[in-house]
């Protein structure tokens, strides 16, 4: 059958199929591509951390290969439809298994993984480049009778934005937490390979080597598939060699990957590839965090923890029995789901989680504060380091003026507050931002063998006092060695530092820099 008995105008039996098939397959690609840029650049912001950085060089990468894709497209004279279909299989391929691919080789050094992603993201973007003028100059040469240039344009791009519009709502609240991104990343490769063989058979006619294009066909679904039933393994695997001990649990949440490891040692938490504890030790960091602020008061009613979903912190807070309630705002809802259901986590926090006197709110801290008038006696601030803006907003004048609103007169803040010795500028950054919020503050540190020194910082309206008593059964924390948490040595004492504010987010930036040089 020659290709003008297929595509002629004057036969729409024949045509709108095509027709359509054609403009539907502008919507997958278009889909599809953004799917790549998107996985590309959340695995990014996973293992190397600052997602802002991340996702800005991807994504710039991923638009130049585009460009440059584009610009190569006008050399495709002859058989575009066969060309066409070779990218189709090259992309899904490469796009399919890039995910896959880069948490296999996550494990290399920090620019040997940098190398692989970039030159993926290049050779998906090429391709993806390529697609959308050959799929215009196919749809001309085949339709030229139904449409003008300008149609032709507006059809194609209509599509193509529809497409992207359609994944970026889909990826991050129904893909990746359902998916996962390795499954999420082959799904799309499949879908590419879709198009690639719906060509085949609308253009069958007039392409040449039919069945070699459905061997490679068969070959690319079959390694996707593969893919899919093995990306729990794969992951496993990669993930097993990247934190050394064994997984007991993963998941990627609409915020953040959750990874749980165990052995002889005890017990880790990651999130994004940070560690947030340990169990050998954990109890060090939580007594210091919690009881220099509780002891303090005297008699704190009403406690507020901001972070903290592991419910550790809630686990210290409730050995003090003057507690009427805490209220606990966590993002993730997987987080407080998660340990306050599996034994071997409920364990660790003592069923904190089920306490009756515990409130449990799954938001945003500063969005809640913004909106609450609620006032507390302790607000305890265990967030994660400033790795990134949307984390780094949280340790500003503006956050910290939030705190105060909530802060009973009697009360007390206190924030973690990363290394005073890797990162002492860091540190003293959080100090004169709170000093700049208008609380007066009280730095202190302690030792915590998984983490190093790591530091904290008190903040209230009035001058800190050493309490004079602790809650019994304390394993770290004594009355008589409560001041040597409060003395800085020489190599960690303060410096100069400027304020943390929304508009300049200056902290993200000393902090990368400061732990930068250490990993």
């Amino acid at each position: 059958m020659s290709r003008a008995s297929v595509m002629r105008s004057d036969t729409p039996t024949r045509v709108r199929p095509a027709e359509v098939a054609l403009l539907a397959s502008v919507f997958i690609v278009a889909a599809c591509g953004l799917v790549y840029e998107l996985a590309a650049g959340a695995l990014a912001s996973y293992l190397l951390g600052d997602s802002i950085l991340q996702f800005s060089t991807v994504i710039g990468t991923y638009l130049f290969a585009m460009g440059v894709g584009s610009y190569l497209s006008r050399f495709f004279e002859r058989q575009l439809v066969a060309h066409f279909l070779r990218i189709e299989l090259l992309v899904g391929a490469i796009g399919g298994l890039m995910p896959a691919a880069l948490f296999a080789l996550h494990t290399l050094a920090a620019g040997s993984f940098r190398f692989a992603l970039y030159v993926m993201v290049l050779a998906v973007g090429v391709l993806v480049g390529l697609e959308i003028p050959l799929v215009m100059r196919i749809l001309k040469r085949h339709f030229h009778e139904r449409y003008a240039l300008k149609d032709l344009v507006s059809q194609v791009l209509t599509f193509d934005y529809l497409g992207a519009l359609a994944v970026s709502i889909a990826f991050p609240l129904l893909l990746v937490p359902q998916l996962g991104l390795i499954r999420t990343g082959v799904f799309f490769g499949l879908l590419n390979v879709a198009v690639a063989v719906w060509a085949l058979w609308l253009f069958r006619g007039e392409l040449r080597h039919r069945i070699a294009h459905a061997f490679a066909c068969t070959l690319t679904i079959a390694a996707l598939a593969a893919a899919f039933a093995g990306a729990d393994r794969v992951s496993s695997w990669a993930e097993d060699r990247f934190y050394g001990d064994r997984i007991v649990y993963s998941e990627t949440s609409a915020y953040q990957r959750v990874v749980i490891t165990a052995s002889s040692a005890g017990v880790r938490l990651f999130l994004n590839g940070n560690l947030q504890f340990h169990s050998r030790d954990e109890y060090r960091y939580h007594e210091a965090l919690v009881h220099p602020a509780m002891a303090a008061h005297g008699a704190p009613k009403q406690v507020l923890v901001l972070g903290g979903g592991d419910g550790l912190a809630v686990r210290e807070i409730l050995k003090h029995p003057s507690v009427e309630q805490v209220t606990l705002v966590e993002l993730d809802p997987h987080m407080t789901t998660l340990f306050s259901h599996e034994p071997l986590l409920r364990q660790l926090n003592a069923d904190a989680l089920r306490s009756t006197k515990l409130r449990i709110v799954n938001a945003d801290a500063f969005s809640w504060l913004e909106q609450n008038t609620a006032q507390f006696d302790v607000i305890v601030v265990d967030f994660p380091d400033p790795t990134n803006f949307a984390i780094g907003k949280l340790y500003t004048t503006t956050f910290y003026k939030l705190i105060d609103e909530h802060l009973n007169a009697s009360g007390y803040a206190v924030v973690q507050t990363t290394s005073p010795l890797i990162a002492r500028k860091s540190f003293w950054t959080v100090a004169t931002t709170l000093e700049a919020a208008g609380l007066a503050t009280t730095p202190y540190h302690a030792h915590v063998p998984s983490f190093g020194e790591w530091g904290f910082i008190l903040a209230s309206r009035r001058p800190y006092k050493l309490p004079s008593s602790l809650p019994s059964g304390l394993r770290f924390l004594s009355v008589d060695g409560l001041p040597a948490l409060f003395n800085f040595p020489p190599d960690m004492a303060r410096v100069p530092t400027p304020v943390n504010r929304l508009s300049n987010q200056v902290l993200v930036q000393t902090f990368e820099e400061e732990w930068g040089k250490v990993k």
